[in-house]
C-alpha cells in the first residue's frame, strides 16, 4: 500500500483511546474489588493489537465527507468505538466455537477456565470460562455503545451514526446466528455461505465503518449509498480472504492453529465451493472431517482436496473480482481526493493481507 496517511501513527491514536476508556472503566468498577478488576484486565488485552481496520474505514469514511476534522481526539474515540464491538464479537466468537486462542494467546473462556482451573475452585472451570467469555463480550458490547455516544463530537452529530451503530450490531449478531445455525445444520450451499459472510462479517468489517464516519460528518443519502458500492464488496473480500487464511494460514503468522476454520467445523464459502467439485470420495472426507480434532497431516490432506476441486483458486478469482468493483465504485463516488487515495490503498490492505 502506498503510504498517503500515517496509518501506525493512527494506530497508536486508536489504542490510546482505548486504554485511557478502560481506565476509566477500571477506576469506576474498582469498588467492585479484584474480581472486577480481573475482568477489566482480560478486557484490556481484548482491545490490544490488530490492524484497525475498523477503525480506519470509518475515520476515512468521515474524511470523504468532511476532510477538513475540527477535533481529531473526538474523532478517534467514535473511531475506537468500532473496536471495542469487534473485540466483543471476538470474544464471543471464540466461546462459540470453541477456540483455544486468539492472536496467539488463550482465548477468553480459556484464560478464564485456567484460572479457575490453577485454583482449585468449586465447580465447572469449563462453566467458568464460558461464563466469563460471555460477560466480558457483554461488557465490550455495552462500552462500544458508550464510547461512541460520548466520544466529544456534538451529539447532532452522533446521533445519525449511533442509528447506523444500532443496525450494525443487530447485523452482526444475527449473522452470527446464522453461523451458528449453519454448523449445527452440517451443510451449507454457496448463496447461505455468502449470507453469512455478508451479515456476519462484511457488512460490518467495512460498509458499516464507512457508514458511521459518513453519519458523524452529515452525509447525504447518496453518499452513503456510494460507500455501500465500494464498501459492502470490499467487506465480502476481506471476508472471503480471511476464510482462506484459516485454512491455508501460516500459525506463526495468524496466531491460530493450522486448518483452525476446518477444526471448527466453518461451512464457508470455500468449504461450499469445495464440496461442489469435490470427487464424491474426497468430497465424503472433508465433509465428515469437519468440526473435529485434526492432525497436521489432515489438514494437509483436506487442503489438498480444496485445493484440487478448484475451490481455492476460485476464490481468489472472486476476491479479485469483488476488490476491482469495489475500487472502480470509488473512484466514480466523487469522494475528497485525499480520502479517495487512502481508502484505495486500505482497500489493497484489506484484500491482500496475510493476517
Amino acid at each position: 500500500m502506498s503510504e498517503t496517511w500515517d496509518s501506525a501513527g493512527f494506530r497508536e491514536q486508536v489504542q490510546s483511546a482505548l486504554d485511557a476508556f478502560v481506565d476509566g472503566q477500571e477506576a469506576l468498577l474498582a469498588p467492585l474489588g479484584p474480581d472486577a478488576t480481573r475482568l477489566v484486565a482480560e478486557a484490556r488485552t481484548a482491545v490490544r493489537g490488530g490492524k484497525r481496520f475498523r477503525a480506519a474505514f470509518c475515520s476515512w469514511g468521515y474524511r470523504a465527507v468532511r476532510p477538513d476534522v475540527a477535533d481529531e481526539s473526538a474523532l478517534v474515540r467514535a473511531c475506537a468505538s468500532l473496536e471495542l464491538l469487534h473485540a466483543s464479537a471476538l470474544v464471543h466468537d471464540d466461546f462459540m466455537d470453541a477456540s483455544d486462542t486468539r492472536r496467539g494467546r488463550p482465548a477468553t473462556h480459556r484464560a478464564f477456565e485456567g484460572e479457575h482451573r490453577g485454583t482449585g475452585w468449586r465447580g465447572d472451570p469449563e462453566q467458568y470460562g464460558a461464563a466469563a467469555a460471555i460477560l466480558l463480550g457483554d461488557l465490550l458490547l455495552s462500552w462500544s455503545d458508550e464510547l461512541l455516544r460520548r466520544c466529544g463530537l456534538p451529539i447532532a452529530e452522533v446521533a445519525p451514526a449511533l442509528e447506523v451503530f444500532d443496525r450494525c450490531r443487530s447485523e452482526v449478531i444475527a449473522g452470527q446466528f446464522l453461523d451458528v445455525s449453519v454448523q449445527a445444520r452440517g451443510r451449507a450451499d454457496v448463496d447461505a455461505a455468502m449470507t453469512v459472510l455478508r451479515y456476519k462479517s462484511a457488512k460490518y468489517s467495512i460498509e458499516r465503518p464507512l457508514h458511521i464516519g459518513a453519519a458523524l460528518a452529515g452525509a447525504s443519502e447518496g453518499t452513503m449509498q456510494a460507500l455501500s458500492a465500494f464498501g459492502l464488496p470490499l467487506g465480502e473480500a476481506f471476508q472471503l480472504r480471511d476464510d482462506l487464511l484459516g485454512v491455508f494460514g501460516d500459525p506463526a503468522t495468524t496466531g491460530k492453529p493450522a486448518g483452525d476454520d476446518l477444526v471448527e467445523g466453518k461451512r464457508t464459502v470455500l468449504v461450499a465451493l469445495a464440496l461442489d467439485a469435490a470427487s464424491p470420495t474426497d468430497a465424503a472426507l472433508l465433509d465428515r472431517s469437519l468440526g473435529r480434532p485434526l492432525g497436521e497431516a489432515e489438514v494437509g490432506e483436506l487442503r489438498r482436496i480444496i485445493d484440487g476441486s478448484g475451490a481455492h483458486a476460485q476464490v481468489e478469482a472472486v476476491i479479485e473480482e469483488l476488490a476491482t468493483h469495489a475500487v472502480q465504485a470509488l473512484e466514480k463516488a466523487q469522494l475528497d481526493p485525499h480520502a479517495t487515495a487512502v481508502l484505495r490503498g486500505l482497500a489493497a490492505s484489506a484484500t491482500q493481507r496475510v493476517v
